[in-house]
């Protein structure tokens, strides 16, 4: 038998840099997923080896399950959460150093270390194969690390005794309420080795999927009543998020009034964003109003982004060509390159999303379609034929 997860991306709608100076954020999840397929080794399958396929990048790695039982010693197998160890973290270290990837694809490698934590302390030591392939592009603030994280604890743990599932079930199957807060606290370890101190939000958005505002640590989920559509603009520009942030704060510190009136104003902003999002929405003339309101919000929003200082020539070029098709749009998430969110209100022809769509390619920009406020993690189990 197989095991499928898929975990959703997560875009931030309102809130991004004034969330760490205390304003309200709103994210949400967007229905581009990663996928993980778990298959684990029978007797007739004649092996002994851990693999893992990352089909997006074209690379596979597989540990003799030997090696791996070398690297770890004692058993770090664990029923709870548990933070990964400096002695462990050393041992995975160099387990990811023996595979020689390749220097262009060199960020990959604390994915990888994620993957031998969450699978050795999910699983334990046992040869299987483990694939993943995702719609979401790496290191452009889409989740797609935490969406990896949460797609592959939930496979894992599919496999286990600490959720309930009906493996006789056809289809996508939802987790229960108590087992999505496990594979949301696994999936936060994986972050962890990833990113060093993430703040979580990522991965509670791509677990629970729908809505999350957060502020000053506190998080909330609210169900959006509203079926919205984004058009999701990578500009392809890397960008470097710490240097973004403390740009940010340096202008906190030079201007400390009038900076705490712009972190206000996103405050308000993801306040009333969040509002209108779980209103009710009996008729299309109230989805038409509804949309309106949030175009102009997101406007607001980008415009107080831009006196933080974290724009960029290539997101300005993506707001210049929507602007003209009367389109809102925004940068989402540390800005400075990255993507941008446009909202395609539900009365907008087919015909005009393809001329933006192909205004903004020739460019050299990458598009998206994503609805968003879906649902989280799912999982599907395959029977062998």
């Amino acid at each position: 038998m197989e095991v499928r997860a898929r975990a959703p991306g997560k875009i931030i709608l309102t809130g991004e840099h004034a969330v760490v100076h205390g304003s309200t954020a709103v994210a949400t999840s967007i229905d581009l997923y990663t996928y993980v397929s778990v298959h684990f080794a029978t007797p007739s399958d004649d092996g002994d080896l851990l693999k893992l396929q990352l089909k997006d990048t074209a690379l596979e790695f597989s540990w003799p399950i030997s090696r791996i039982k070398t690297a770890f010693p004692e058993s770090v197998l664990s029923c709870t959460p548990t933070s990964c160890s400096v002695e462990v973290a050393k041992s995975i270290a160099a387990l990811v150093e023996e595979l020689d990837i390749p220097e262009a694809k060199i960020g990959i490698a604390s994915g990888v270390s994620a993957f031998l934590w969450l699978y050795s302390s999910i699983q334990g030591v046992k040869p299987s194969t483990v694939v993943v392939t995702s719609e979401l592009p790496l290191g452009s603030g889409l989740g797609s690390s935490a969406a990896f994280c949460v797609a592959l604890a939930s496979a894992l743990l599919a496999y286990t005794d600490s959720v309930s599932l009906d493996l006789s079930h056809k289809g996508w199957l939802s987790f229960t309420e108590k087992d999505l807060e496990l594979v949301n606290k696994w999936a936060f370890e994986g972050e962890k080795i990833i990113h060093g101190k993430p703040s979580g939000i990522d991965n509670t958005v791509s677990a629970y999927g729908n809505i999350i505002s957060f502020k000053s640590g506190n998080i909330t989920r609210t169900k959006s009543t509203v079926t919205l559509k984004m058009l999701i603009t990578n500009t392809k520009v890397g960008r470097n998020t710490k240097a973004l942030v403390a740009g940010v704060g340096e202008r906190m510190l030079r201007h400390p009034e009038i900076m705490a009136f712009v972190f206000s104003a996103v405050d308000s902003i993801s306040k009333e964003l969040t509002s209108i999002l779980k209103s009710p929405t009996p008729d299309e003339l109230s989805l038409t109003e509804k949309e309106e309101k949030i175009e102009e919000l997101m406007e607001m929003n980008q415009g107080l982004l831009q006196s933080m200082g974290v724009s960029h020539a290539t997101i300005e070029t993506v707001l210049r060509t929507t602007l003209k098709y009367k389109l809102a749009s925004k940068l989402t998430g540390a800005g400075g390159g990255g993507c941008v969110l446009t909202l395609l209100p539900t009365l907008l022809s087919g015909t005009i999303v393809d001329k933006v769509i192909s205004e903004l390619e020739s460019c050299g920009f990458q598009c998206f379609i994503a609805g968003i406020g879906g649902g989280g993690v799912e999982v599907n189990f395959v029977m062998s034929s």
